[in-house]
Parts: structure tokens; C-alpha cells; sequence
């Protein structure tokens, strides 16, 4: 009876970091693969969200601080 092998589950930084790279669309082809087999589907919907939100706000928080140096 053969055995399968025991797929190695992506670390949180792993997840985060192939997130990030995914937001500018550049990966490479051997990361990509890895990335395919180690990060789960719901780990990559939480990270992007997560991702999208501290992008979002630190525009918002660029966009606030412009304004208040301007208003000065």
C-alpha cells in the first residue's frame, strides 16, 4: 500500500509574501509552482483581504496627511 507524500503547509509569512508579490504581478515560475502546492485556497482569500485593507488604509492615511500639510 503506498503512502502519499505529506504536503508541507505554507507559514503565514510565506502566504503573506506570495500575497504581496501577487498585488504587483511578479512571480517566478519555480515560486509560483511551490506556491501552488503549499498555500491553500482560503489562506490566500484571508491574506488578500488582509493585504487590501492595509493598502487601502495607508491611502487613506497619505491622502489625510497631504491634505493637512496643504491646509496649513
Amino acid at each position: 500500500m503506498a503512502t502519499e507524500p505529506e504536503v508541507k503547509t505554507a507559514s503565514p509569512l510565506q502566504v503573506a509574501k506570495a500575497v504581496f508579490w501577487s498585488f504587483f504581478g511578479v512571480r517566478r515560475r519555480a515560486e509560483h509552482a511551490k506556491d501552488l502546492a503549499q498555500i491553500k485556497p482560503a489562506q490566500v482569500v484571508i491574506a488578500g483581504l488582509i493585504g487590501a485593507a492595509i493598502f487601502v488604509l495607508s491611502l487613506v492615511l497619505l491622502v489625510k496627511f497631504i491634505i493637512g500639510r496643504a491646509a496649513q
